[in-house]
């Protein structure tokens, strides 16, 4: 049977880094395992969206899944909202939430509120549901300081601005209507009273009298960004003809591969932070194929969000822990191996970039191309080239012999 596992490492790529002499994290980190793999297989840069664009970590994903995002993207907060169970239902409106830290006047201080383990006692505060005139709120724990938000009443519209202006030092901008309808001015205004009402809840909590007295930034505003519709995706199985599952620990990776029909599978240590037990995803990932499984999706987390806190020796003995636990892939020798990243996360900006991300593909049809490191640099010569992210997953079909004949 053929099958192909296609791993993400989050925020995997990186700008030089002045303290690593230049080198990124990726170079910089002992990766003998990831090195090999490389060395044996087919190596290149990998451009998500397109040469330049920086990509959220939903399109990137959905567009490495095999899905055009201008079909299928109507808002992270639908695949958020999915990924930790939510249950959306028809004119719903999903969002992505943060918890954050605001002063007096909603002037952002802290994007993320230094990243609480969880959020089950903001939630808590709130109420898992909230209503506002004739509009209920829906909240849900997600990973870390992640909060899935839903809406749902009659005349509502995924048609408005972010809140969250993703930068912190501004304020948090009122929500307004971006095509002028009354449901998505209703939609605005209910959500800005909301947000409002969740500051005035979060800010009196005993929790945040427990976190100023321990240094940590209080948990006092919830961030919302990526409203979104349920939107029908064809499945995956349907479109590709492979039966398929996914290994995550975030919601929103295991929101985007449940909405194109991956089985969900469940993985022990799967945290979606850097505690995370990379080996057990990858082992997660070969027991998947011993159950009949074609293509099997594996998502790693922690490289982004250590990059986004600037942490860069985080970030690159992050690496050092998904090397060691590939031992694993190279023990899959029947299995074509695809790995990369969603898109690079620069630990000097703590932002995602529009910047090409390595990627090799490794296994049974694949020509090594004499690359002998995994990294930025050294995957420049590869021969795959500078490939499209919305092509790689055509470059795995063809090396499964699953591509179509063009032409007679």
């Amino acid at each position: 049977m053929a099958k192909a596992l296609f791993i993400i490492c989050d925020g995997l790529g990186d700008r030089p880094i002045k303290e690593f002499n230049g080198k990124t994290p990726l170079e910089a980190a002992k990766t003998p395992n990831l090195d090999r793999l490389a060395r044996e297989g087919i190596t290149g840069l990998m451009h998500t969206l397109g040469v330049g664009i920086r990509p959220g970590s939903d399109t990137a994903t959905l567009t490495l899944l095999g899905y055009e995002v201008d079909k299928y993207y109507s808002g992270r907060g639908p695949f958020e909202a999915a990924g930790i169970g939510m249950d959306l239902r028809h004119g719903d409106v999903a969002f992505r939430g943060n918890v954050a830290t605001v002063d007096d006047n909603l002037i952002i201080k802290d994007r993320r509120a230094g990243r609480p383990a969880d959020t089950v006692p903001y939630v808590e505060a709130l109420g898992e549901r909230v209503k506002v005139e004739d509009v209920e709120f829906f909240l849900k724990p997600g990973t870390g300081h992640r909060i899935g938000v839903v809406m749902h009443g009659p005349g509502l519209s995924a048609a408005i601005t972010d809140p969250d202006p993703h930068e912190v030092g501004l304020r948090v901008v009122e929500s307004s209507a971006t095509d002028g309808s009354p449901e998505a001015k209703k939609t605005a205004r209910i959500l800005n009273a909301f947000l409002l009402k969740c500051h005035q809840v979060l800010k009196d909590i005993p929790e945040n009298k427990k976190r100023v007295a321990e240094g940590k930034p209080p948990v006092n505003f919830v961030l919302v960004r990526g409203a979104g519709v349920v939107t029908k995706i064809p499945p995956f199985q349907e479109r590709y003809h492979m039966k398929a599952a996914c290994v995550a620990g975030a919601g929103l990776y295991k929101g985007v591969a449940k909405a194109v029909g991956f089985d969900i599978l469940d993985c022990e240590g799967a945290t979606g932070k850097p505690d995370t037990n990379v080996r057990n995803k990858f082992l997660r990932a070969k027991k998947a194929f011993e159950e009949g499984y074609e293509y099997v999706f594996v998502h790693v987390k922690a490289a982004d969000n250590l990059a986004e806190d600037g942490n860069f020796e985080g970030k690159k003995a992050f690496i050092e822990k998904i090397d060691a636990a590939s031992d694993v892939l190279l023990s899959m020798d029947d299995t074509v191996i695809a790995l990369t990243g969603d898109h690079s996360t620069s630990c000097t900006l703590k932002a995602h970039t529009g910047d090409p991300v390595p990627i090799f593909m490794w296994g049974p049809g694949v020509r090594p191309d004499g690359v002998q490191e995994f990294g930025e640099r050294p995957c420049m010569t590869g021969g795959l080239g500078h490939i499209k992210g919305s092509k790689v997953l055509q470059e795995i079909l063809n090396l499964l012999g699953k591509q179509h004949l063009v032409g007679a």
